[in-house]
């Protein structure tokens, strides 16, 4: 599995989680966000080299994620994606770009399942969405373990 960058859009719970797992790391990150750095929360923090869109739309952040990466991994506590997730989900699907949907409660090795995903797709820039920590308490942590788990055997260019 080869990572060169990371990228989200900064929302709380995934988004938030894959940015601090590249940056413990020192794997490049970025992606798109709102104008504004608009999350749920308030404004996504400065540490987080994320570049933001014309619109204050979580929409516009999240095509142009799935659009400028090389495949995007979907992460839900249930095996039911609703919210922000579904729609990344279906515009991945609607532009034909690779897609990986991991939910919590589907089991199975999911950091395996990731990185034969990353290795199949010959994904380098690996764009990481899911469920906002509001929708899908301890999601955030969940996802942290998963890209532990799947960087920790990781090759890094």
């Amino acid at each position: 599995m080869i990572i060169e960058r990371l990228v989200s859009g900064g929302q709380t719970g995934a988004d938030r989680a894959a940015l601090d797992a590249a940056i413990a790391r020192g794997l490049p990150h970025g992606g798109w966000c709102p104008k504004g750095r608009r999350a749920e929360d308030g404004v996504i923090p400065g540490r987080y080299a994320l570049e933001e869109t014309p619109a204050r739309e979580y929409l516009q952040r999240t095509e142009w994620n799935v659009r400028d990466s090389d495949g995007t991994v979907v992460f839900t506590l249930g095996v039911r994606a609703q919210g922000g997730a579904l729609q990344t989900l279906q515009i991945a699907q609607r532009l034909g770009r690779p897609l990986l949907h991991l939910a919590k409660d589907g089991g199975g090795d999911v950091a395996q399942i990731l990185q034969d995903f990353v290795g199949r797709h010959c994904v380098r820039v690996l764009n990481v969405a899911g469920s906002r920590e509001s929708e899908e308490p301890g999601i955030g942590a969940w996802v942290a373990a998963v890209l532990e788990g799947a960087l920790v055997r990781a090759t890094f260019r």
